[in-house]
């Protein structure tokens, strides 16, 4: 067994005066920007994390926003459109949140068709019914041709947070199951397959979908649910790395408990891409307190969302602010965060 005990790999400040694509992958070079442009600037009230729990007239309210710049913007299993209102309900939902209501601004480079435009908010209008959270104010601007690229969308949610419901991720703590609810990796090779004209033996679609009714009956066992977390951009990778180093612990997956389906296993080995990297839209990580894992994968397993629940791996004490991966040959390596982006404009 490898001791990382007092292991560290710093990285070094990447200072360009341009923004690169590794600035929005989710990743090292994103925490950055995040860290040292967007919080400073906009104070010490704006939450790093996908949403931010507020108080309001005695009670809390969730608030999140979100940019999407998807391409292609039609893929199999959903759109740019599904992914906006999907996505921002599950921002909200990771912090235990109820979602409310929604605002979605379309950015339309000039020259892009009305038809596809239409197809977009179409989409957008179906998944906000299909969740039950309405979409209740929006925006449109328009820029030169060449000054965008299609059509990218703007997203806020505002949800309430019932009281006793804490979720964050400096809760995750030592002896914390890590449970995932279902195949990883999805989303990612299904765009990739459109894009790169990848042929399976069949069909990736993607797992875009809204996780509030899932969380809700997770929530709803009275376990203490530590963390919530949908491991989007930089996939779980990137989500668990976060996590760890927001609670100062260490986190021990078992490789062998993954759950990988085999034509994303088969495009990430052709491109030489880890799917613990690979971008996800409906799935969802939790840290859970021993006595909680029974109930909580017993209500996750009973949600169409949630039946391939299982516990992937344990929060350590170990190496803390590292997440290690027992592989399936008894080895121990190291689960990198993922410096910039492996695909673009994924989500």
């Amino acid at each position: 067994m490898i001791d990382f005990e007092g292991w560290s790999c710093p990285l070094p400040l990447r200072d360009t005066p341009q923004v690169v694509m590794g600035h929005g992958g989710g990743g090292a070079m994103s925490g950055e920007l995040v860290e040292h442009l967007f919080l400073p600037a906009y104070g010490s009230s704006v939450s790093p994390a996908d949403s931010a729990v507020v108080p309001l007239l005695g009670g809390r309210i969730a608030f999140s926003t979100d940019s999407y710049v998807v391409k292609p913007m039609f893929f199999p299993g959903g759109s740019i459109g599904e992914l906006a209102v999907n996505g921002t309900i599950n921002d909200l939902a990771m912090s235990g949140a109820t979602p409310h209501c929604l605002s979605i601004a379309f950015i339309l480079q000039e020259g892009v068709s009305i038809a596809e435009v239409g197809r977009i908010a179409a989409a957008v209008g179906a998944a906000a019914s299909a969740a039950g959270v309405p979409v209740v104010t929006g925006d449109t601007k328009v820029v030169d041709n060449g000054s965008g690229d299609g059509v990218f969308l703007n997203t806020a949610g505002v949800g309430v947070v019932a009281p006793g419901v804490t979720i964050s991720p400096d809760r995750a703590s030592v002896g914390d199951s890590v449970i995932i609810s279902g195949d990883i990796g999805v989303h990612g090779v299904a765009v990739m397959s459109v894009r790169e004209g990848l042929e399976f033996d069949t069909t990736v679609v993607s797992d875009t979908a809204p996780l509030h009714g899932l969380v809700a009956a997770m929530v709803g066992t009275g376990a203490d649910v530590h963390v919530l977390r949908d491991p989007t951009r930089g996939g779980v990778a990137a989500s668990l790395n976060e996590i760890a180093r927001t609670a100062k612990v260490g986190v021990a997956l078992d490789e062998t408990a993954l759950p990988i389906p085999p034509a994303v296993a088969d495009a990430c080995s052709l491109l030489g891409l880890d799917p613990l990297q690979v971008a996800n839209e409906g799935k969802l990580l939790a840290f859970v307190p021993p006595a909680a894992e029974s109930p909580v994968l017993a209500a996750m397993r009973g949600h169409p969302l949630g039946a391939g629940a299982r516990v992937i791996g344990t929060c350590v004490a170990g190496h803390p602010g590292m997440v290690v991966a027992r592989t399936a040959l008894g080895g121990t390596r190291v689960v990198n965060m993922p410096i910039g982006e492996q695909l673009p404009r994924i989500c």
